[in-house]
C-alpha cells in the first residue's frame, strides 16, 4: 500500500536550496521506498539580506506560515532558517518549536514543527560529536552567534570558516563543489564531525560523499540534520541513499 505524506516548509521569501535539497533527497528516499510518496508545501516569510534586523522581522511572520501550512493539512513542518533562529538567543529553537507546534493545533491541523536550527544540534548529538568544525555562509559576526549556539549546546567548535555572503541569493548561488577545498583550511583532523553548510541556503548536497571520503569524518548539513528529524517525527527509517552518514541507516 503506497503511503503518503505532505511536507510543509517555512522558507524565507529568498530561499532556493531548501525547496531543491529536501526534496531531493525524499525523492531519492523513494528510490528505497517505493511504497513511500512525499510531495511539498512551502510558505514564504521575506528576508533578502542576512543581516541581525531582517532575521528578526522574518521570524515573526513564521507564525503565519505554520498557520497557512496546516490549512493544508501537512504531516510535518520544517522551518529552513537556521541563523534566523540561532540570532534569536540561546535555546530558542525549542521556544520556536513549541510555539508553532501549538499554532497549527490551534488551527485544527496539528503537526510537529522542525527547525533546521534544532535539527542539526539535535543531529550533533546522534552522532555524539563533541568536537566539530563548521562552515558558514553568514557575516563573521553571525556565524560566531551560530558558533556559540551550538557551543551553548554542549558542543566544542574547534574552528570555523565564515565565508561572508550578505545577499541570500547569493548564498544559494554558492558552488557546493567549492566546499572539499574549505574544509581542508580547516582543522578537521582533531574533530569527531564536520558541519558542512551551517545553513539550508547554502547548497551541499553533492559535496557531502566527497567530503565523507576526503576526511574519513561524518559529515552534515543544516538540510541533511532536518531530513532525518522530519523522517523521525514522521516514524519513518531515516534513511537516504548518498546524504552522509545520518542518513545512512547507522542512526536508525
Amino acid at each position: 500500500m503506497t503511503r503518503h505524506f505532505r511536507i510543509g516548509q517555512i522558507v524565507p521569501s529568498s530561499n532556493t536550496t531548501m525547496e531543491t535539497e529536501i526534496p531531493a533527497m525524499l525523492l531519492g528516499r523513494q528510490q528505497i521506498r517505493p511504497e513511500e510518496r512525499f510531495t511539498f508545501h512551502s510558505s514564504r516569510m521575506r528576508m533578502k539580506k542576512v543581516v541581525k534586523e531582517e532575521l528578526a522581522a522574518m521570524d515573526a511572520e513564521s507564525d503565519r506560515c505554520a498557520v497557512e501550512l496546516s490549512d493544508a493539512r501537512v504531516d510535518v513542518l520544517g522551518y529552513a532558517c537556521l541563523v534566523a533562529i540561532m540570532a534569536m538567543g540561546p535555546g530558542y529553537h525549542r521556544v520556536s518549536q513549541a510555539r508553532l507546534t501549538q499554532r497549527t493545533e490551534e488551527n485544527g491541523g496539528a503537526a510537529p514543527v522542525i527547525t533546521s536550527a534544532g535539527a542539526l544540534v539535535d543531529a550533533l548529538k546522534v552522532i555524539d560529536a563533541k568536537r566539530i568544525v563548521v562552515v558558514a555562509p553568514y557575516m563573521k559576526p553571525l556565524t560566531e552567534l551560530v558558533v556559540d549556539y551550538i557551543r551553548r549546546e554542549g558542543h566544542e567548535v574547534l574552528d570555523y570558516r565564515a565565508l561572508e555572503i550578505p545577499d541570500n541569493l547569493d548564498v544559494g548561488r554558492h558552488d557546493a563543489a567549492r566546499l572539499p577545498e574549505i574544509v581542508k583550511s580547516l582543522r578537521y583532523r582533531e574533530a569527531d564531525a564536520i558541519v558542512l553548510s551551517a545553513c539550508v541556503q547554502m547548497p551541499s548536497l553533492p559535496a557531502i560523499p566527497y567530503v565523507e571520503a576526503m576526511t574519513g569524518k561524518p559529515v552534515i548539513t543544516a538540510a541533511v540534520s532536518t531530513t532525518y528529524a522530519m523522517l523521525k517525527a514522521l516514524h519513518l527509517e531515516p534513511v537516504v541513499p548518498g546524504a552522509g552518514a545520518l542518513l545512512s541507516g547507522a542512526y536508525a
